[in-house]
């Protein structure tokens, strides 16, 4: 069967297809899976650049979405025909969170979905909503949990609250989603005005172009007149201080990403001043994952996917990923 490899990771041209040996039968406890799509994260991107290191030969892409096979002795919950979605952290199934390692991590740690096939223990998936087809759920397990986990189980997102969105990527795009659905208002940013009229398509309420406004911060205060009440933080060092100017008051920041570093001075004084809650998250667990599947079909909630690729052409999705060409979620058909 065919998969994709990373190769001396350092760029997408370190992808290689290959043919691999297709799965057995799954053993107890374990489902295999036909896969039908997969999508792309920052993550996966950082993995196939090389800014995460793994393993030499390492099969790339955390989310996956398929139908079940086969099941192994002891499978209860998935039976032959299921439809189903990957799980981030497959060993984090409830409660508090682990420390943030990436060791089972599909694309990272361990094998990811580039692949046609997989065999794995059936706590590694949950079942998709019913709404949605195999691309959309495929964008589902990273980025629309991210955004799932921020906004609603720890945020606890309430109808007229307002929430601040950094860019029009997958997690602030699925972001924006939920927070409609939820009956918030949403303030997004971007460098540009075609995404930024895109987003107003899809129920923004407000929208700023960071590059001719530099204080955004203090024009989503001024909106929302007295504060935001959430801000959805994937920029890191380079924007959460204009995330702090946000803020009302008590006011949330999520923190899900870094894409403008690692390392960076936050305004400390500033953020106490607000009291403001400044909160570290990766993706969730599988029991949020669940909960967001339910929630996703009583509001009939979908996905935004703006470009779709095959799994042969992984490498320019990830050349597409790199020159921020999408406006939402890459998906890649399998």
């Amino acid at each position: 069967m065919k998969a994709v490899k990373v190769r001396n990771p350092a760029s997408p041209d370190s992808l290689e297809v290959v043919d691999i040996d297709a799965p057995g039968e799954p053993g107890p406890g374990e489902v295999r899976v036909k896969l039908h799509a997969s999508s792309l994260n920052f993550h996966d991107y950082a993995v196939v650049a090389g800014m995460i290191p793994t393993e030499d030969g390492r099969i790339p892409l955390s989310d996956g979405a398929g139908e079940v096979e086969a099941v192994g002795e002891g499978v209860q919950e998935f039976a032959v025909g299921d439809r189903v979605m990957s799980v981030f952290f497959p060993e984090w199934q409830d409660g508090r969170p682990p420390m943030g390692s990436f060791e089972t991590t599909p694309g990272d740690g361990i094998d990811g979905f580039a692949r046609e096939k997989v065999v794995k223990p059936a706590r590694a998936f949950t079942r998709m909503p019913d709404n949605l087809d195999f691309a959309q759920a495929a964008c589902l397990p990273c980025a629309g949990l991210t955004a799932w986990r921020a906004l609603m189980e720890d945020g606890n997102l309430q109808a007229g609250q307002t929430v601040l969105l950094e860019g029009t990527g997958g997690v602030s795009i699925f972001a924006l989603r939920i927070a409609k659905a939820a009956g918030a208002r949403v303030i997004i940013t971007s460098s540009s005005d075609e995404k930024l009229a895109r987003a107003r398509e899809l129920g923004a309420d407000h929208t700023i172009n960071y590059k001719s406004t530099d204080d955004w911060g203090d024009a989503a205060f001024d909106w929302s007149k007295g504060g935001v009440d959430h801000v959805v933080e994937v920029g890191g060092p380079g924007t959460v201080n204009q995330a702090i100017k946000a803020i009302r008051p008590g006011g949330h920041i999520h923190l899900i990403g870094v894409l403008t570093g690692q390392k960076g001075e936050v305004e400390t004084a500033a953020l106490m001043r607000k009291m403001g809650r400044l909160q570290g998250l990766t993706v969730g667990s599988r029991a949020m994952q669940l909960r967001m599947v339910a929630a996703i079909e009583a509001a009939g909630i979908e996905p935004v996917i703006s470009d779709r690729f095959a799994l042969a052409d992984l490498a320019d999705a990830f050349r597409h990923e790199q020159d921020q060409k999408h406006f939402g979620k890459i998906a890649i058909d399998i």
